[in-house]
């Protein structure tokens, strides 16, 4: 029996070329999958395929735009092309343009963006792979989420429509499959050290995943920015641990990707236990 599943599975992962993408990219490949690493950032793919030369597993880069069914399908076939199966995709691409109703100006081209890319990307990736791993005859959907798509609040709500979104659509898909296709939401609470703040619009925003508790913690997150914070605050064995690191996302999907066939792991939220978000 083989105690390491990622040795021998062939992954797409879409948002491949930073954030948790290249962490899931990087982690699956050292433990011998092959990845198609899909994203639009060219430059990017090329720098990770570098990177990762000589690694146990073979990364591929195939430049993708999710909105694109095509795109998407392409990305598809180039993995049955190079490695005759798809075993898993992990619809990791995504923006995050926190705003309220009152930034509309500033912020209705980004959540158009949204929705095409954390709505319809996803959407493009689980049909994009339907036919191909129903005939195999198994298959693994794994959904980037979030905890915004637990409850509406402010100053999230295109975002936390869009995760919603994600967590039907991943529900309604597993349901459709089951007995073939195993499907896994990971949700994500807020992890400061990925790329997704750049597309917040309004900083003040992110007192819809705070709640009661943002005059407590929206220091903190400035502590982090001015290099001032409580260490115990980053510290992972410790229970007041408040800055979610990335890679513990990471670790997730790996963890859920690395299960036998008939185990599926459901929905996992990964929180660090001092980070005060209420969702």
């Amino acid at each position: 029996m083989n105690d390491d599943r990622l040795s021998d599975r062939t992954i797409i992962i879409t948002g491949a070329a930073s954030g948790f993408g290249r962490l899931i990219t990087e982690r699956a490949v050292a433990r011998g999958a092959d990845v198609i690493a899909a994203d639009i950032d060219e430059p990017g793919l090329d720098a990770l395929v570098g990177d990762l030369a000589g690694a146990p597993g073979v990364v591929v880069a195939a430049p993708t735009d999710v909105t694109r069914l095509d795109d998407v399908r392409s990305t598809v076939a180039l993995c049955v092309e190079r490695f005759d199966r798809v075993d898993a995709i992990v619809n990791n691409a995504g923006v995050m343009p926190l705003a309220f109703f009152s930034d509309h100006e500033a912020a209705a081209a980004a959540w158009d963006r949204c929705i095409d890319i954390n709505i319809k990307g996803v959407l493009h990736g689980m049909i994009a792979v339907y036919d191909q791993m129903m005939n195999q005859g198994r298959g693994h959907v794994v959904n980037l989420s979030s905890i915004y798509g637990n409850h509406p609040v402010v100053g999230a709500a295109v975002y936390g429509a869009s995760k919603a979104a994600v967590n039907m659509m991943s529900e309604a898909f597993r349901v459709e499959c089951q007995g073939t296709i195993k499907v896994t939401i990971i949700k994500p609470t807020g992890v400061p050290g990925t790329a997704l703040g750049a597309g917040v619009i309004n900083p003040a925003a992110v007192v819809g995943i705070l709640g009661q508790n943002a005059g407590e913690y929206l220091p903190t997150m400035v502590s982090v920015r001015d290099g001032s914070i409580d260490e115990a605050l980053l510290d992972p064995e410790s229970p007041r641990y408040a800055v979610l690191d990335p890679e513990h996302i990471a670790d997730a999907v790996v963890h859920a990707l690395d299960q036998p066939w008939g185990v599926s792991f459901g929905d996992i939220t990964v929180r660090a236990t001092g980070d005060r978000y209420i969702l």
